[in-house]
């Protein structure tokens, strides 16, 4: 069984040093990785991103990000993932990384994703170049995070999860008032998990939304914002084949 640690939304600032490494020192007696669903500062400053690196840094289980809208609000995404890759984090943005978890190999693909809505109530590309754009943008996220998971399952992981900040299905919105659903996630991130596959789907972003969906491919979706889960981070329990087993699968994801 692999122990799944996630959080989202930690929004960190100045103030806010040392907060929660208390609740994260436990994390190797607990979880076997930790992730992070992005909007992990407030304004995404340097500053702030050392914050969060100092909170993570050494934890003693592997560490892996997205950025979220509030990490690129100060226009230097780059900055802040190099701040946080200095302090051991993998911060993904079309990309995977593959951690060894005793004899199973657990991949992670992450992307920030994007808004644009849901099957039925999404927005086109057509129109104005900034609408059109809008779109492109968040199917080239989508299309980032689909390759990833592709290139997961051709290396042969054992288990893979799909790690974004915007949400892949509506269910996990339940709770935020409908008429802003377009600008917390977009089906286009359903669709990579569902084509590509994964276990476990994990994403913040939606502060009053909820914990629990699914995709309609049947991946389990988790919102891990944390004013929803209200906690420093959920563990989540994710089975690993059952040649990687002494005895059977376990449980299910929580």
């Amino acid at each position: 069984m692999i122990r799944i640690a996630a959080v989202g939304d930690i929004h960190m600032g100045p103030d806010s040093q040392g907060l929660l490494r208390p609740a994260f020192d436990t994390l190797p007696d607990c979880a076997d990785i930790l992730l992070l669903a992005g909007d992990l500062t407030r304004h995404g400053t340097p500053q702030e991103a050392r914050v969060v690196a100092r909170e993570v840094e050494g934890l003693g289980v592997p560490v892996v990000a997205v950025l979220g809208n509030h990490d690129h609000h100060d226009e230097r995404p780059d900055e802040v993932t190099a701040i946080l890759q200095d302090a051991g984090t993998r911060v993904l943005e079309g990309q995977a990384t593959v951690v060894s978890i005793g004899e199973a190999r657990v991949g992670v693909a992450g992307t920030k994703g994007f808004g644009g809505g849901f099957v039925g109530r999404s927005a086109g590309e057509f129109g104005e170049p900034l609408m059109k754009e809008f779109v492109r943008y968040s199917r080239r996220l989508a299309d980032g995070l689909r390759a990833a998971l592709e290139r997961l399952d051709a290396e042969g992981c054992d288990v893979r999860v799909a790690l974004t900040h915007f949400s892949p299905v509506p269910e996990t919105l339940a709770g935020e008032p409908l008429e802003i659903y377009p600008f917390l996630g977009s089906y286009l991130l359903a669709e990579a998990i569902d084509t590509a596959g994964a276990d476990l789907a994990v994403h913040g972003h939606a502060h009053a939304g909820t914990e629990h969906g699914m995709t309609s491919g049947g991946v389990r979706v988790r919102n891990v914002a944390q004013p929803v889960i209200g906690r420093a981070f959920h563990v989540y329990h994710v089975p690993v084949p059952e040649r990687l087993t002494a005895r059977g699968t376990g449980e299910a994801a929580g």
